[in-house]
């Protein structure tokens, strides 16, 4: 039998021993358990005052660039890898993964989120969570929910309708916690209409477990909490960082007073001891940093989004008779591999592009930095930013191809970017190498995406290489000389400019509040909606191969809808093609995007050989959210499955029917004369009510019917405003027959 807790045990239990410890309680035996960041590598701190330094780990790729490989089995391995990485540290949950929507490119911590659409950061994070959680080390989904930004985030309010809080920014979440059950969810630091993330009852309790069927526990944000009592009131059972004694006191008086039921703050503790029950199955373990590097390596390879390679640039040849290189630009001796915040992490090795691309090839190279970082080498006092370009473009002139490593100059926890364009001395490096050297090849390193636009006109190649973690300059390298046949694919648009993303008008907010006014149409949603051209859109990536499609086939079933299209390399080289399936419903009812992401797959298919790939659409992920029902509903119709290789380069249709759901709106004396006339119970209804009606008592109103001009012009006016036309036989009492007759 389960020791029972006083009243301050359990509300000593709700709040953390320090930053990283749940409380033990002796009295009942309950030992203290770890928890730590994050979702990219285990960053268990390593000096008590040192809150941002941790010991060694693997940084595998940040999300911003594993999202990219469209992989959730590659994804699962990771999960794996950073399960064992924490078993050997002692760590009993780890603090991810990111799963919040990329809604601006502006946001501080898009580096650790997965994507602009919903469906895909679930299913990656699905496949990241079964990893992690199969090695008995519990996961934390953060940060729930609508954390898309971070100026003013512990006390913005995200102000947003519930069509678009329901479909776009919790249904990864929902995807996550019904599919993965993960052990932990974060709560966020930002408010949600008007209420904290931490304290929203509707969010922590109705929708979280009431509707999802969440079984475990909820952690704030660290800091997040801003009153313990309604927080335990709300759902949140676990505050951190601790200790927090006033805050514990503080519950005690509250039960004492009355105002917080005492089972609320009892079943909050048993979360607390249900989760370090849970960590006591796990077993210590120890893991291969090679190979674990190794696996780094391989995700950081498929996480490379070719962008542009006109004339087949890349490929280059390694060999004797290879191309000399110039390798410009100080992120590629001093990588930029990772953002700074909670997640930041101390590798346990760090591949620099330099050496690699050093290693990869039997020809020359040279370098020249072209630029300075913060944390790069000492500089030479006496060379000045002109100096230093002057450098690079002569090594340019003199070799056969240019590399230039460019990118964001930072991506941070706690501040967001102010713009989305290179720093100046990086887009001068670029300008002017690609003057003398008509073989330059552009290599970006940053957390969210950058405008690449006009400057990539001006290059036959381009690389999008993210933040890759420790193993990034590995594989940049790999791809560079074709050791790897890039597939990866964009999570999120790269925009022409800034004020053309969707978001542009309603970010970041002011004086404590943030419109979401852009609604259902965030990322390529908003791009397609409005028909706006775009650098890259969602989903684009090339290879070294090329891939047709067959004709696409879609079947329906009670379960949902299962596509089949045949698609073949033309190449000459083994590629993997992301096969993309987007989901529209032409002379839809209620507002929708031009086209949506429903299904994808990542399909390895050898040189000449035609892969059969089938890809299944649950029907949930067909349902939009009526507010008026308050309920899911599928709209029947004729469904068009667009399937290709990006959400604007779809190379065949296939169209389904699609059986759906009773959505039928009860008519009420505040529906319109226009909704009464368009059901058909309700028409019948008042046809029969008026067609029994004395001609003298029908008045003007039967004209009314009989003329479709003022049909046109009532139609908008609630059957009980029309009670007042003079003559109008609509009363109370006849409006409340009509109801009950349309509605029985």
């Amino acid at each position: 039998m389960t020791p029972e807790l006083t009243v301050a045990e359990q509300a000593a239990l709700t709040s953390g021993r320090d930053a990283w410890h749940t409380k033990p309680v002796e009295s009942v035996g309950l030992p203290a358990i770890t928890v730590t960041d994050g979702p990219h590598g285990v960053r268990l701190q390593a000096h008590p005052r040192d809150l941002l330094r941790g010991q060694p780990a693997t940084c595998f790729p940040p999300a911003v660039a594993s999202a990219s490989t469209w992989d959730p089995d590659l994804l699962r391995r990771m999960g794996e890898a950073l399960g064992d990485e924490c078993r050997s540290m002692g760590v009993a949950v780890l603090l991810g993964p990111g799963i919040n929507l990329k809604r601006s490119p502006l946001g501080g911590r898009n580096f650790e989120y997965f994507s602009e659409d919903p469906l895909l950061a679930g299913v990656l994070a699905v496949g990241w969570v079964n990893g992690l959680q199969s090695r008995n080390v519990g996961a934390s989904l953060k940060h729930f929910a609508v954390n898309s930004q971070e100026t003013d985030r512990l006390r913005v309010s995200a102000d947003i309708d519930e069509r678009t809080l329901r479909e776009l920014y919790l249904s990864a979440f929902r995807r996550v916690v019904t599919q993965a059950r993960p052990w932990t969810v974060m709560s966020a630091y930002n408010k949600i209409n008007g209420v904290y993330a931490s304290e929203h009852r509707w969010l922590l309790t109705q929708v979280l477990r009431d509707e999802w069927g969440f079984d475990g526990l909820v952690f704030s944000d660290w800091g997040a909490v801003a009153d313990r009592v309604a927080a335990v009131a709300a759902g949140l059972d676990l505050t951190m960082p601790g200790p927090d004694d006033p805050g514990d006191a503080e519950l005690v008086e509250a039960v004492a007073a009355g105002r917080l039921e005492p089972g609320l703050l009892a079943r909050a503790a048993d979360r607390v001891r249900a989760l370090v029950g849970r960590a006591a199955a796990r077993l210590p373990g120890s893991y291969d940093q090679a190979e674990h590097h190794e696996l780094a390596r391989e995700i950081a390879g498929r996480a490379i989004v070719l962008l542009k390679n006109d004339g087949d640039l890349l490929p280059l040849r390694a060999g004797a008779d290879g191309p000399s290189v110039a390798v410009l630009g100080e992120f590629a001796r001093t990588p930029r591999f990772q953002g700074g915040g909670s997640s930041q992490m101390t590798p346990t090795r760090l591949d620099d592009a330099l050496t690699e691309i050093t290693a990869a090839t039997e020809a020359t190279v040279l370098f020249a930095p072209g630029y300075t970082v913060d944390d790069g080498p000492e500089r030479d006092p006496d060379a000045d930013e002109q100096d230093l370009l002057a450098e690079a473009v002569a090594v340019a002139g003199a070799s056969d191809v240019a590399l230039v490593f460019v990118g964001s100059a930072r991506e941070t926890e706690g501040a967001d970017r102010d713009g989305i364009d290179l720093p100046a001395d990086h887009l001068r490096l670029i300008e002017e190498v690609a003057k003398v050297n008509p073989r330059t090849v552009v290599i970006l390193s940053n957390g969210a995406v950058l405008a690449t636009s006009p400057w990539d006109k001006a290059v036959p190649a381009l690389i999008e290489g993210w933040l890759l973690g420790q193993a990034g300059g590995s594989a940049i390298a790999d791809v560079l000389f074709g050791r790897v046949n890039p597939s990866g694919r964009l999570a999120e648009t790269i925009p022409l400019r800034l004020k053309d993303h969707p978001s542009y008008l309603d970010f970041p907010g002011e004086h404590g509040h943030v419109r979401y006014g852009e609604g259902l149409f965030v990322g390529y949603r908003g791009f397609d909606a409005r028909d706006q051209e775009v650098a890259y859109p969602f989903g684009f990536g090339l290879s070294y191969t090329t891939f047709g499609y067959g004709q696409a086939t879609a079947t329906y079933s009670a379960a949902g809808i299962e596509v089949r299209v045949p698609v073949t390399n033309t190449g000459g080289r083994d590629g993997r093609e992301v096969v993309q399936v987007y989901v529209s419903l032409p002379g839809s009812a209620v507002s929708r995007a031009e086209r949506e992401l429903k299904a994808f797959a990542s399909v390895p298919v050898k040189a000449g050989e035609t892969a059969d790939v089938v890809l299944t659409i649950d029907r949930e992920d067909l349902a939009y959210w009526d507010t008026r029902l308050n309920r899911w509903v599928v709209e029947g119709g004729q469904y068009h499955c667009a399937v290709g290789a990006s959400s604007r380069d779809l190379r065949s249709t296939a169209v389904v029917a699609v059986q759906g759901d009773d959505a039928r709106v009860p008519l009420t004396g505040e529906s319109t004369l226009g909704e009464w006339i368009a059901d058909p119970r309700g028409a019948q209804a008042i046809g029969q009510a008026f067609a029994a009606l004395p001609g003298e008592e029908s008045g003007p109103m039967a004209a009314f019917f009989a003329d479709p001009t003022m049909m046109l012009f009532l139609s908008s006016t609630p059957l009980v405003r029309m009670g007042a036309f003079q003559g109008s036989p609509l009363t109370p009492e006849l409006i409340a027959k009509l109801v009950a007759a349309a509605n029985d």
